[in-house]
């Protein structure tokens, strides 16, 4: 190719890896040779000479989730605009499943991984960055100053919306988390206990239902149980769109009306939010930038050798609709 074009291998070389240093006529002249010739890069010999890849693991635990779906979205476009490639991984919060997708990943010689933990400790940190894989956080705590993270602030919008429900006259609120080993359960629930304590309500006033999944048909179930209850509710809110999503379609399924029988609100603010048959009332959060934002901490600490582990908390707020 070298020969074809005229100009030396380092020539060529520059003009594939660092085009910004050759002279515009001779990168053209160099490209015109490699269309001429049909060359394509050997991308898994580069990998093997510089001792890493372009692509950068997304270990998310429900890539079904649409939320999730934005967040993907937001780190792949971050991603691709500075040449790397995205390995989309869903762990389903399943502990064996994900470490042999950071196997996979640190076999396939990646840049890094943006990750949602099934389990996370210092136990669990200290094994991943001993492997020399990079690591981005989904994850809300500031037990881990050592690793990027990025994260909403699930308390702060557990308080958004349990503070709009008490200011429409409710006195109880049921609160449907998630799996109370996840972090966004636990903050979003203390959350909504915090606004009911500003509120002079009693500890019993958020009485609280678990599922075992952000998902649809849990959102049912939990519905369920509560049209059951001994104990009559009058608002509900729910740890993510889907759960509140599921509950709305048990309960208006049972010949209730929402909101006059059961306000319901929600978090996330997904897409199918605002198009319910019921507009859902929802903590907002943006997906696209969450996932962006942990994507270009990656990059950083990927290009950067002085870079500072940072941790980026993203502030909600409540869209109010029709279901509250």
């Amino acid at each position: 190719m070298a020969q074809e074009a005229g100009v030396s291998v380092a020539t060529v070389s520059n003009v594939l890896n660092r085009p910004e240093i050759v002279a515009p006529t001779t990168r053209d002249r160099v490209r015109g040779a490699i269309d001429a010739l049909g060359y394509r890069p050997n991308h898994a010999a580069r990998q093997l000479s510089s001792g890493h890849g372009t692509g950068v693991g997304l270990v998310l635990f429900d890539v079904r989730n649409p939320f999730l779906t934005g967040v993907a979205r937001g780190a792949e476009d971050r991603l691709h605009a500075v040449d790397r490639t995205v390995v989309l991984c869903n762990t389903d919060v399943d502990p064996g499943k994900e470490e042999r997708y950071l196997e996979m990943l640190l076999q396939q010689q990646a840049q890094g991984v943006l990750i949602t933990p099934a389990e996370l400790s210092r136990e669990w940190v200290d094994r991943v960055r001993s492997r020399g894989l990079r690591t981005v956080l989904f994850h809300n705590s500031t037990d881990f100053p050592d690793v990027c993270s990025v994260a909403v602030d699930d308390e702060a919008g557990g308080e958004l919306a349990a503070t709009h429900l008490l200011a429409r006259g409710h006195e109880r609120i049921t609160c449907v988390t998630g799996p109370m080993h996840m972090r966004q359960s636990v903050d979003r629930l203390a959350g909504c206990r915090r606004a009911a304590a500003l509120a002079g309500r009693p500890e019993e006033a958020v009485e609280v239902v678990e599922t075992g999944a952000f998902t649809l048909d849990q959102g049912r179930r939990a519905g369920e149980r509560i049209l059951a209850s001994s104990r009559p509710t009058t608002a509900v809110f729910c740890a993510n769109d889907l759960l509140a999503l599921g509950l709305m379609q048990a309960v208006t399924r049972a010949g209730r009306r929402i909101p006059d029988d059961l306000a319901v609100v929600g978090f996330d603010d997904i897409a199918s939010a605002a198009t319910a048959g019921v507009p859902l009332t929802s903590v907002h959060v943006d997906s696209h930038a969450l996932g962006s934002a942990a994507a270009g901490l990656l990059v950083e600490e990927v290009e950067d050798p002085g870079h500072r582990h940072r941790r980026l908390l993203f502030a909600p707020h409540l869209v109010e609709r029709a279901s509250s």
